[in-house]
């Protein structure tokens, strides 16, 4: 009786140790914690930058470079709220400023996709009448939070001698630009405008070289190439289309880039110089320097922490990696074959149509760079979020904060036990987000929202907040992307 005793003790504490040790370590498929503090704590970071010392530490970095082999090439990344600090008074106002440019960027996408499925020609589009002149390119990565915007920079040296400058890194475009000098209408950046007269590779493109023929909106003036690129949110570039010398990390160059010189500039690319395409078409850089993959990290959007662009290499054979599918009216974008969605575990009811690229090139779903919060077709998202919903109602609700429309209000909590948000995709593969990643704070007090928003568009787009803290690999020759967390 004594030994039964005994054995039903023993049983009823392992019970209690099982039970309480559930409590505090989820099944990750089903849900993952939240560090509220910590997160409220890096909303405070942009605030307490010094400037000087940040620009001072990045201009040591420009100098810096590493191979990891003889096909990889390792660039400095930064965060940009490192490098710029901010000028907005609190995060909430920085937030704001952040999602309203956010909107642009999306249109801009959504506009592009429209304009191939209406099958819009180059002679439908008439460029803007202005005065030319030519040049441009990239280097390190950086966030671009503090600017109002959701991009991410990197620091590069453009002609020789090389002017260094910060780009915006955009995987959801292909012709690389900077501003130029003679300016016609130059918006504010934080370096000087790049002097074509003063660089000894600047070389002006004709108007029969393939370069010419491959952009979307072209003129020919004098036998040299002209470029207009806009961006569908009213932002666009005008300018000579040309080929010039492009420096990574001060010592690593690539010549005859083909980039545009913009003499007219008008948009939302504040402190930026310029930009670098990394899409999928004939003009981005990675089509030009013909790699075969490349891959980032984006760091958290509020971090001075730093990490890489790299092209070459592989995807880490940990990587959970999803098929790569290329739209055949628009050869920009990188589409993920996303099946499914689930939430603590279950797999949403929605049906494969709505992650589809449809015949004339509409719909599916795209991995953007630019883009800061995700966007779902709007009953995907509805679906996403009620299920969401249910598994957070232990948690205080609070009013949506712009675009977000499910937002908690968590200061007096420490660590919160959401369900975990997984993509799925065609291969079997799963992808559970860090909490981080999806509920994330909009102001100092502690209020949280759910960082997916609906879009009436039929194209999905995967942003940047989804994907920050992983590594990001574009396996261009398997047609694979990998997804490698805590590889920064």
């Amino acid at each position: 009786m004594a030994a039964s005793n005994s054995t039903s003790s023993i049983f009823f504490l392992v019970l209690l140790f099982v039970t309480a040790l559930s409590r505090t370590t989820p099944d990750a498929s089903r849900t993952t914690f939240l560090n509220v503090p910590s997160s409220i704590q890096k909303t405070l970071n942009p605030f307490s930058v010094d400037s000087s010392q940040a620009v001072k530490s990045l201009k040591q970095d420009e100098n810096v470079i590493s191979t990891s082999s003889s096909s990889s090439l390792s660039l400095q990344l930064h965060s940009r709220v490192s490098v710029r600090g901010t000028s907005h008074r609190d995060y909430n106002s920085l937030t704001l400023a952040r999602l309203e440019r956010d909107s642009a960027r999306v249109k801009s996408l959504q506009t592009r996709v429209d304009l191939v499925v209406q099958r819009i020609t180059k002679s439908d589009l008439k460029p803007v009448e202005v005065e030319f002149q030519a040049e441009e390119l990239e280097g390190p990565i950086i966030s671009g939070t503090s600017q109002g915007s959701g991009e991410y920079f990197s620091r590069i040296g453009i002609g020789h001698p090389q002017s260094q400058v910060y780009m915006v890194l955009d995987t959801g475009s292909d012709v690389n630009w900077i501003q130029c000098a003679p300016c016609a209408d130059c918006y504010q950046q934080a370096d000087p405008i790049f002097e074509p007269a003063s660089s000894s590779t600047f070389s002006p493109l004709t108007c029969e070289t393939q370069q010419c023929k491959s952009l979307d909106v072209s003129e020919c003036r004098n036998d040299t190439c002209l470029y207009e690129v806009s961006y569908g949110d009213g932002s666009y570039t005008v300018g000579d289309f040309v080929t010039e010398r492009v420096t990574f990390g001060g010592s690593a160059s690539v010549e005859n880039v083909a980039i545009g010189c913009g003499h007219n500039n008008e948009g939302l690319f504040v402190g930026a110089a310029g930009l670098l395409g990394l899409g999928g078409g004939a003009l981005s850089f990675p089509s030009q320097i013909n790699a075969s993959s490349f891959s980032y990290c984006l760091v958290d959007r509020d971090s001075d922490s730093t990490s890489t662009l790299e092209f070459g290499g592989v995807i880490s054979p940990d990587a959970i990696t999803a098929p790569l599918i290329r739209n055949s009216k628009l050869d920009t974008f990188y589409y993920l074959d996303l099946t499914g969605l689930s939430v603590a575990g279950n797999l949403l009811s929605v049906p494969p149509s709505a992650f589809k690229v449809s015949n004339n090139g509409d719909g599916g779903v795209i991995i953007d760079s630019g883009t800061a919060v995700t966007r779902l077709q709007t009953d995907v998202y509805n679906t996403l979020r009620d299920e969401f919903v249910k598994g957070t109602r232990h948690l205080p609700s609070t009013n949506g904060v712009a675009l977000f429309d499910t937002c908690y209000d968590l200061k007096s909590m420490k660590s919160v036990e959401v369900p975990t948000v997984s993509f799925h995709f065609s291969n079997g593969k799963e992808l559970p987000l860090p909490a981080k990643n999806y509920l994330i704070p909009v102001d100092s007090s502690g209020t949280f929202c759910f960082a997916f928003a609906p879009t009436s568009s039929s194209l999905s787009i995967i942003g940047n907040v989804q994907q920050q803290g992983t590594r990001v690999s574009f396996d261009l020759k398997n047609s694979l992307i990998g997804f490698s967390s805590n590889k920064c």
